[in-house]
């Protein structure tokens, strides 16, 4: 099993940053398994935002203004969040699996979400 924890989000005004971490634990956890995030506004369905293991991958949306990285050694991901939108607003929930990425990646595990409000 996995366990992940997300800290980070908060209440920014348009064009903020906001940083996001994630800190994976468990006895299966290891280097090799993918981690990413995703997110979901209300009434609306849950989005990919971004996924690394090796590369990077990220939703159009956020191209160019989100950065996903990782500290191997302390079993964290990071998403780097800036010119934030009122579009952003989201709760934004870690996830991680040992299957590669893809367009349909579904991961197996995931955090409780952290919460991210952008005002206009």
């Amino acid at each position: 099993q996995v366990q992940l924890v997300e800290s980070g989000g908060g209440l920014v005004q348009t064009g903020g940053s906001l940083r996001l971490s994630c800190a994976a634990s468990g006895r299966t956890f290891s280097t090799d398994y993918v981690m990413g995030w995703f997110r979901q506004a209300p009434g609306k369905e849950r989005e990919f935002v971004a996924a690394m293991r090796w590369g990077r991958y990220y939703a159009d949306s956020v191209k160019g203004r989100f950065t996903i990285s990782r500290d191997n050694p302390k079993n964290t991901v990071y998403l780097q969040m800036n010119s934030l939108k009122p579009e952003d607003t989201a709760v934004y929930y870690c996830a991680a699996d040992t299957r590669r990425y893809s367009s349909s990646w579904n991961p197996d595990y995931w955090g409780q979400g952290t919460q991210v409000t952008v005002s206009s």
